[in-house]
């Protein structure tokens, strides 16, 4: 017998799902008593397509999804997808002109569905824009004329494949677009679904951002052909998170290494039982850290938007290896030399991944080169594959600092210097010198739950470098900084942070 999460195709699961238990909760959201059953899901996409049929959306147009509401988000995502149609999901923290950007970027946009006022001016697009209250589950603002009962149900045939255009990060440099089409989500989330074992008794929490690949795979599509249920909130919040998540009976959480830190930092970690693991991603994982949250179950894991989110991960069941991102999940990983030939167990190099989860192309055609004949993608980060088949990530490869010919990875004078209690992160990067080519500086942020002596801390740090790490690692300066510049899944924007060390 199919499970329902095994449909050919996003329609067929959101169907198949609501006919097997159209009650069970889809989405909870965190702040309120709000819920979207599987049945109200089944309805809302419907008439969201039968929208964009009515007011002329091309199959293949471009739906830009401009929503806070997580409910809302996934109700309109999700209809983009199975009604064939781009989604291209807006990060509603930057300005109002935002969409107008993105509708630029993705060569034109037919429709802006948003909760906010945003300038979405679309010069020839049937309709510029509307409002996310006008097809919201009845659950959420659903207007009488479109109540359960006098919904427009969809076709029986299924429309072409949709997709969902992101941009990469920008954490080291400019953004990139990446199109990911159904299939392909689909088989990603299928993968992580398996991975971590979810079934229809769990219950993920999910407080990343929505806009990005991690939020919508591993959390929305991955509960989704689970027939799991997911509690989302629309950002992280310290206050009261064990008991919420003690509340609402949480099986697996959905985070990364700045939200654990902040848990792990400041206060005794009470995971509620019930709690099958943590999942970290998005930024690789210290080791101080790590051994900072004790024996929680952890599945650390590497992905990257181009791969459709994740891409290696650790085994559920067992210990997280330190410096390791965990196993290939449904995607092969290989690592080069800098001759371009394949490396044995242990050797740092270039990772390269190729996979049903990859990615192709970029949008425009754009970095081209990253590419090879044979389906390979250059990742541009290094690191290591042991003989057991383990990846080890050591950094960007414009992370790598290299000081006189040495190479110094950021990773291993990151992992010295978290050791200290007082610290909650660390970045290293290159600032530029006339003689060496480049010198590792070190930016600190230190815990805010207590006061710190900032000169003791840098003499301190100085201090233990200088025991654990050869010279040539050791940073020439420590700077305590309140914060750094960040995207908008909280990693660190390196470039940004190599441009401050340069005028510094």
């Amino acid at each position: 017998m199919q499970r329902a999460g095994e449909g050919p195709d996003l329609r067929s699961i959101i169907r198949a799902c609501a006919a097997e238990d159209s009650g069970r909760h889809y989405l909870e959201d965190a702040r309120s008593d709000r819920v979207l059953t599987y049945g109200a899901l089944e309805r809302a996409v419907s008439a969201w397509a039968d929208a964009f049929d009515g007011i002329g959306i091309a199959p293949s147009g471009a739906v830009l999804v401009d929503l806070g509401d997580p409910l809302a988000f996934a109700v309109v995502y999700l209809a983009a997808l199975a009604s064939g149609r781009r989604a291209v999901p807006v990060d509603t923290g930057q300005p109002a002109g935002e969409p107008g950007r993105l509708a630029g970027l993705v060569g034109g946009a037919s429709i802006v569905v948003s909760d906010r006022d945003v300038d979405a001016t679309l010069p020839g697009a049937p309709a510029s824009r509307i409002d996310a209250a006008t097809f919201l589950p009845a659950d959420v603002r659903l207007p009488a004329h479109l109540r359960d009962g006098d919904l427009p149900g969809a076709g029986p045939d299924a429309p072409g494949e949709g997709s969902v255009v992101l941009f990469t990060s920008g954490s080291t440099g400019t953004p990139k677009g990446v199109e990911l089409p159904e299939s392909q989500l689909l088989f990603v989330a299928r993968a992580v679904a398996r991975h971590n074992r979810l079934t229809p008794a769990d219950r993920g929490f999910n407080s990343l951002p929505l806009f990005h690949v991690n939020a919508e795979v591993v959390g929305l599509l991955a509960s989704l052909v689970s027939g799991a249920t997911l509690v989302v909130d629309r950002r992280f919040r310290r206050t009261g998170f064990w008991e919420l998540l003690a509340d609402r009976g949480i099986t697996w959480l959905n985070a990364v290494p700045a939200i654990l830190a902040v848990l792990a930092k400041t206060g005794p970690l009470d995971f509620p039982h019930g709690l099958r693991f943590v999942r970290s991603a998005s930024a690789p994982l210290p080791d101080p850290l790590r051994q900072a949250l004790g024996d929680v179950p952890l599945v650390v894991s590497w992905g990257m938007t181009e791969g459709a989110s994740q891409i290696t991960a650790t085994p559920l069941g067992t210990p997280a290896r330190p410096g390791s991102v965990g196993v290939p999940v449904g995607t092969e990983v290989q690592v080069r030399g800098d001759d371009g030939a394949v490396v044995g167990p242990g050797v740092v190099g270039a990772l390269w991944i190729r996979g049903e989860g990859v990615v192709r192309r970029y949008l425009g055609g754009r970095a081209g080169e990253r590419f090879d004949e044979d389906g390979w993608l250059s990742t541009g980060d290094l690191g290591s594959v042991s003989a057991d088949g383990w990846v080890s990530l050591a950094g960007r490869s414009d992370d790598v600092i290299n000081r006189g010919g040495e190479k110094v990875y950021p990773s291993e004078v990151e992992d010295v210097l978290l050791g200290d209690d007082r610290v909650l992160e660390v970045v290293v990067v290159g600032r530029p010198h006339d003689v060496l080519g480049a010198v590792p500086v070190a930016y600190v942020i230190a815990r805010s739950d207590e006061p710190t002596d900032v000169g003791r801390l840098v003499t301190d740090l100085t201090a233990r470098a200088e025991e654990r790490l050869t010279r040539f690692r050791r940073p020439v300066e420590i700077v305590v900084v309140p914060d750094l510049p960040r995207a908008a899944t909280g990693k660190v924007q390196r470039a940004k942070v190599r441009s401050m060390a340069a005028q510094s």
